[in-house]
Protein backbone atom coordinates (compact mmCIF):
# COMPACT_ATOMS: atom_id res chain seq x y z
CA UNK A 1 0.00 0.00 0.00
CA UNK A 2 1.51 3.52 -0.77
CA UNK A 3 1.45 5.56 2.41
CA UNK A 4 1.18 9.16 0.55
CA UNK A 5 -0.12 10.28 4.06
CA UNK A 6 3.27 9.74 5.32
CA UNK A 7 5.14 11.93 1.89
CA UNK A 8 2.42 14.33 2.65
CA UNK A 9 2.89 15.43 6.09
CA UNK A 10 6.45 14.24 7.47
CA UNK A 11 10.31 15.25 6.07
CA UNK A 12 12.66 13.92 8.53
CA UNK A 13 16.03 16.08 9.06
CA UNK A 14 19.07 15.44 9.30
CA UNK A 15 19.23 15.26 12.83
CA UNK A 16 16.88 12.52 12.75
CA UNK A 17 13.87 14.69 14.57
CA UNK A 18 10.80 15.77 12.67
CA UNK A 19 10.32 18.85 11.29
CA UNK A 20 7.39 20.96 9.53
CA UNK A 21 3.97 20.15 11.15
CA UNK A 22 6.12 18.54 14.46
CA UNK A 23 8.46 21.04 14.86
CA UNK A 24 6.54 22.49 18.08
CA UNK A 25 7.43 19.46 19.79
CA UNK A 26 11.30 18.86 18.83
CA UNK A 27 12.47 20.63 22.24
CA UNK A 28 10.58 17.78 23.90
CA UNK A 29 12.10 15.33 22.15
CA UNK A 30 15.55 16.19 22.46
CA UNK A 31 14.91 16.90 26.37
CA UNK A 32 14.18 13.23 26.38
CA UNK A 33 16.99 12.12 24.65
CA UNK A 34 19.46 14.09 26.27
CA UNK A 35 18.47 12.50 29.79
CA UNK A 36 18.30 9.18 27.97
CA UNK A 37 14.74 8.55 28.54
CA UNK A 38 14.53 6.95 25.35
CA UNK A 39 17.10 4.29 25.92
CA UNK A 40 16.12 3.15 29.03
CA UNK A 41 12.64 3.26 28.10
CA UNK A 42 13.48 0.89 24.86
CA UNK A 43 15.72 -1.77 27.70
CA UNK A 44 12.27 -1.55 30.05
CA UNK A 45 10.21 -2.18 27.08
CA UNK A 46 12.59 -5.46 25.82
CA UNK A 47 12.46 -6.53 29.24
CA UNK A 48 8.99 -6.92 30.32
CA UNK A 49 7.90 -7.72 26.83
CA UNK A 50 9.88 -11.07 27.30
CA UNK A 51 8.61 -11.75 30.36
CA UNK A 52 4.81 -10.66 29.49
CA UNK A 53 5.58 -13.41 26.31
CA UNK A 54 6.95 -16.39 28.63
CA UNK A 55 4.11 -15.76 31.87
CA UNK A 56 1.26 -15.39 29.18
CA UNK A 57 2.31 -17.62 26.81
CA UNK A 58 -0.09 -20.46 28.20
CA UNK A 59 -3.12 -18.15 28.10
CA UNK A 60 -2.14 -16.84 24.67
CA UNK A 61 -2.31 -20.90 23.37
CA UNK A 62 -6.01 -20.65 25.13
CA UNK A 63 -6.69 -18.10 23.02
CA UNK A 64 -5.45 -19.47 19.60
CA UNK A 65 -7.51 -22.28 20.52
CA UNK A 66 -10.88 -20.68 21.34
CA UNK A 67 -10.36 -18.46 18.17
CA UNK A 68 -9.49 -21.42 15.86
CA UNK A 69 -12.71 -23.64 17.57
CA UNK A 70 -15.17 -20.88 16.87
CA UNK A 71 -14.71 -18.96 13.87
CA UNK A 72 -12.77 -19.98 10.38
CA UNK A 73 -9.81 -17.84 9.27
CA UNK A 74 -6.29 -17.11 10.50
CA UNK A 75 -5.59 -16.63 14.21
CA UNK A 76 -3.64 -13.58 14.51
CA UNK A 77 -5.09 -10.31 12.14
CA UNK A 78 -2.12 -8.16 11.12
CA UNK A 79 -3.17 -4.79 9.65
CA UNK A 80 -0.84 -1.67 8.85
CA UNK A 81 -0.74 1.16 10.90
CA UNK A 82 1.32 4.37 11.29
CA UNK A 83 4.15 4.60 13.78
CA UNK A 84 7.34 6.97 14.56
CA UNK A 85 7.49 9.41 12.47
CA UNK A 86 4.61 8.03 10.31
CA UNK A 87 6.42 5.06 9.48
CA UNK A 88 4.27 2.20 8.44
CA UNK A 89 4.15 -1.30 10.03
CA UNK A 90 2.42 -4.56 10.70
CA UNK A 91 0.53 -4.66 14.09
CA UNK A 92 -0.19 -8.03 14.82
CA UNK A 93 -3.74 -8.53 16.96
CA UNK A 94 -5.69 -11.62 18.40
CA UNK A 95 -8.62 -11.48 15.63
CA UNK A 96 -11.83 -10.75 16.92
CA UNK A 97 -13.95 -10.40 13.77
CA UNK A 98 -14.91 -12.82 10.74
CA UNK A 99 -12.36 -12.88 8.11
CA UNK A 100 -12.17 -10.25 5.76
CA UNK A 101 -14.49 -8.32 7.97
CA UNK A 102 -13.73 -4.69 5.65
CA UNK A 103 -14.35 -6.79 2.18
CA UNK A 104 -17.89 -4.56 1.70
CA UNK A 105 -17.12 -1.79 3.95
CA UNK A 106 -13.35 -0.90 3.38
CA UNK A 107 -11.91 0.64 6.57
CA UNK A 108 -14.47 1.30 9.46
CA UNK A 109 -14.11 1.93 13.27
CA UNK A 110 -15.04 -0.96 15.11
CA UNK A 111 -17.94 -0.32 17.83
CA UNK A 112 -19.00 -1.75 21.07
CA UNK A 113 -22.18 -4.15 19.35
CA UNK A 114 -20.29 -3.78 16.22
CA UNK A 115 -22.34 -7.82 14.53
CA UNK A 116 -18.86 -8.51 12.55
CA UNK A 117 -17.53 -9.88 16.10
CA UNK A 118 -17.08 -13.77 16.16
CA UNK A 119 -18.32 -15.13 19.33
CA UNK A 120 -14.80 -14.76 21.00
CA UNK A 121 -14.49 -11.46 19.51
CA UNK A 122 -16.24 -9.88 21.36
CA UNK A 123 -14.93 -11.29 24.88
CA UNK A 124 -11.15 -10.63 23.79
CA UNK A 125 -11.91 -7.23 22.78
CA UNK A 126 -13.37 -6.08 25.69
CA UNK A 127 -10.82 -7.69 28.19
CA UNK A 128 -8.01 -6.40 25.80
CA UNK A 129 -6.77 -9.95 25.36
CA UNK A 130 -6.46 -9.08 21.91
CA UNK A 131 -3.75 -7.13 22.09
CA UNK A 132 -1.48 -9.47 23.46
CA UNK A 133 0.74 -10.42 20.04
CA UNK A 134 1.43 -6.65 20.08
CA UNK A 135 4.17 -7.90 22.72
CA UNK A 136 5.92 -8.98 19.69
CA UNK A 137 5.94 -5.45 18.28
CA UNK A 138 7.13 -3.93 21.36
CA UNK A 139 9.89 -6.47 21.22
CA UNK A 140 10.71 -5.68 17.45
CA UNK A 141 11.02 -1.86 17.88
CA UNK A 142 7.80 -0.77 16.36
CA UNK A 143 5.97 -0.09 19.38
CA UNK A 144 6.57 0.71 22.67
CA UNK A 145 4.58 -0.88 25.94
CA UNK A 146 3.24 3.09 26.10
CA UNK A 147 2.83 5.88 23.92
CA UNK A 148 -0.30 6.97 21.82
CA UNK A 149 -2.47 3.83 20.08
CA UNK A 150 -0.95 3.42 16.43
CA UNK A 151 -3.77 4.40 14.15
CA UNK A 152 -4.17 2.82 10.08
CA UNK A 153 -3.05 5.57 7.51
CA UNK A 154 -6.50 5.85 6.07
CA UNK A 155 -8.00 7.24 9.35
CA UNK A 156 -5.48 9.71 9.50
CA UNK A 157 -6.36 10.73 5.75
CA UNK A 158 -10.02 11.22 7.61
CA UNK A 159 -8.65 12.84 11.00
CA UNK A 160 -6.66 15.28 9.00
CA UNK A 161 -9.68 16.69 7.73
CA UNK A 162 -11.36 17.89 11.25
CA UNK A 163 -8.15 17.97 13.24
CA UNK A 164 -5.06 19.19 11.38
CA UNK A 165 -2.40 18.88 14.46
CA UNK A 166 -3.40 14.82 14.44
CA UNK A 167 -0.11 13.83 13.40
CA UNK A 168 1.85 15.40 16.18
CA UNK A 169 1.20 11.99 18.08
CA UNK A 170 3.20 10.24 15.76
CA UNK A 171 6.35 11.99 17.13
CA UNK A 172 7.10 9.41 19.58
CA UNK A 173 6.62 5.28 19.17
CA UNK A 174 3.21 4.10 19.37
CA UNK A 175 2.32 2.11 22.53
CA UNK A 176 0.11 -0.91 23.48
CA UNK A 177 -1.50 1.38 25.91
CA UNK A 178 -1.75 4.91 26.67
CA UNK A 179 -3.09 7.46 28.78
CA UNK A 180 -6.18 7.89 26.03
CA UNK A 181 -6.91 4.11 27.17
CA UNK A 182 -6.98 4.78 30.74
CA UNK A 183 -8.67 7.90 30.57
CA UNK A 184 -10.72 8.29 27.94
CA UNK A 185 -13.99 6.15 26.75
CA UNK A 186 -14.37 3.70 23.91
CA UNK A 187 -15.95 5.90 21.69
CA UNK A 188 -13.00 8.83 21.86
CA UNK A 189 -13.25 11.48 19.46
CA UNK A 190 -9.74 12.46 17.79
CA UNK A 191 -9.99 15.80 19.37
CA UNK A 192 -9.73 14.22 23.07
CA UNK A 193 -7.14 11.42 21.35
CA UNK A 194 -4.70 13.98 20.28
CA UNK A 195 -5.45 16.03 23.70
CA UNK A 196 -4.38 12.90 26.05
CA UNK A 197 -1.81 11.81 23.79
CA UNK A 198 -0.38 15.73 23.98
CA UNK A 199 -0.74 15.29 27.37
CA UNK A 200 1.57 12.15 27.69
CA UNK A 201 4.05 13.65 25.23
CA UNK A 202 4.96 16.66 27.15
CA UNK A 203 4.90 14.52 30.68
CA UNK A 204 6.31 11.45 29.47
CA UNK A 205 9.19 10.04 31.96
CA UNK A 206 9.18 6.52 33.06
CA UNK A 207 7.60 6.89 36.22
CA UNK A 208 4.71 8.05 34.42
CA UNK A 209 5.07 5.28 32.03
CA UNK A 210 4.83 2.96 35.12
CA UNK A 211 1.35 4.70 36.46
CA UNK A 212 0.12 4.03 32.66
CA UNK A 213 0.70 0.45 33.22
CA UNK A 214 -0.88 0.26 36.46
CA UNK A 215 -3.90 1.96 35.62
CA UNK A 216 -4.37 -0.35 32.47
CA UNK A 217 -4.36 -3.19 34.31
CA UNK A 218 -7.27 -1.80 36.30
CA UNK A 219 -8.94 -0.99 33.04
CA UNK A 220 -8.20 -4.18 32.16
CA UNK A 221 -10.14 -6.02 35.21
CA UNK A 222 -12.95 -3.35 35.18
CA UNK A 223 -13.56 -3.09 31.53
CA UNK A 224 -13.25 0.19 31.78
CA UNK A 225 -14.42 2.28 28.20
CA UNK A 226 -15.79 -1.39 26.60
Amino acid sequence: MELKLQEKVYEADKNNALSTQLFDYKKVILDNDHRGYREVKRFFDLVLSLMGLIVLMPLMVIVAIAIKCTSPGPIIYKQTRLGLRGRPFAIYKFRTMVDDAEKYTGPVLASKDDIRYTASGSFLRATRLDELPQLVNVIKGDMSLVGPRPERPELYDVYLKTVPNFTERLMVKPGLTGLAQVKGDYDISPEEKLQYDREYIEKCSLVFDLLILIKTVGVVFSRKGQ
